[in-house]
């Protein structure tokens, strides 16, 4: 190897120099007091974990996304952390154990094997805070707005927030009585819009689920979108006790940078 290309970095993993560092460093701290502000517990995931562990109920895109390597020691399967939420919701059910909400915190670098996009970084830094052992719509009052104070807090100008709740999916899924792995085709599928793909899972299920499923690619939009809902797709009396059952559930991370 030329002198040249031996230090030369991967794709997409970078180095960072001062007084970038500086800036992340301090954007961390001010964030995470926030979160602490408000009652989150900090806490450090580990880097790699076996993988059995830190995939359980993740999608395919985060399986495509994680670095995966033999661990020397017990031979077993392992992967570097592409996202940091699945190893919190493992903290909190496997080892703290708690009665009634928890509420935790985190910030760190995760790796890909695949950037999100094109340009994008496959080091990035993740930070987050969730909110464990509590269904009510308080709790998802406290995430948004405890979300909209860090990103004031960080002056992000032109905040764009997109709701949705995924219970709705899984609610016609359980009532389709669909697998595990096709339950996650599916659900990729939907995320992607692919609406091929969506016709194709859909199609040997009862007329008015499969409608129903297949009207999820386009059920996006303004609050409209609800209205539409109710009158175009989401008829009967099974569809609406499941609409009105269902409230909007709210997860989500920021990076402090890609």
């Amino acid at each position: 190897m030329a002198t040249v290309d031996r230090w030369l970095l991967p794709d997409g993993i970078e180095e960072v120099l001062p007084p970038e560092a500086a800036r992340i460093e301090v954007a961390r701290r001010q964030v995470l007091g926030l979160f602490q502000s408000w009652g989150y517990e900090c806490v450090v995931a580990p880097h790699i974990e076996y993988l059995e562990s830190l995939l359980t109920g993740a999608g395919q895109d985060l399986d495509l996304r994680t670095f995966k390597v033999i661990d020397p020691q017990s031979g077993r399967q392992m992967g570097f952390r592409a996202d940091i939420t699945p190893q919190v919701a493992r903290i909190d059910v496997h080892t703290l154990r708690r009665e009634g909400p928890s509420r935790l915190c985190y910030a760190g670098s995760v790796l890909h094997a695949q950037p999100r996009a094109l340009s994008s970084s496959r080091s990035p830094i993740q930070l987050g805070a969730e909110l464990y052992g509590d269904a009510s719509p308080s709790s998802d009052v406290e995430v948004i707005s405890l979300m909209l104070a860090m990103l004031q807090l960080a002056d992000v100008p032109d905040v764009h927030m997109d709701l949705g709740h995924v219970g709705i999916y899984r609610g016609l899924a359980r009532a389709a009585g669909l697998s595990g792995e096709v339950e996650q085709q599916l659900f990729d599928a939907l995320q992607r819009k692919a609406v091929d793909e969506v016709q194709a899972l859909t199609a040997d299920l009862p007329k008015d689920l499969g409608n129903m499923l297949r009207a999820l690619v386009e059920l996006c939009g303004g609050r409209e979108v609800l209205a539409d809902a109710r009158v175009r797709s989401f008829v009967g009396d099974g569809a609406a006790m499941l609409m009105a059952r269902s409230l909007p559930r709210v997860r989500w991370g920021g990076r402090t940078a890609d």
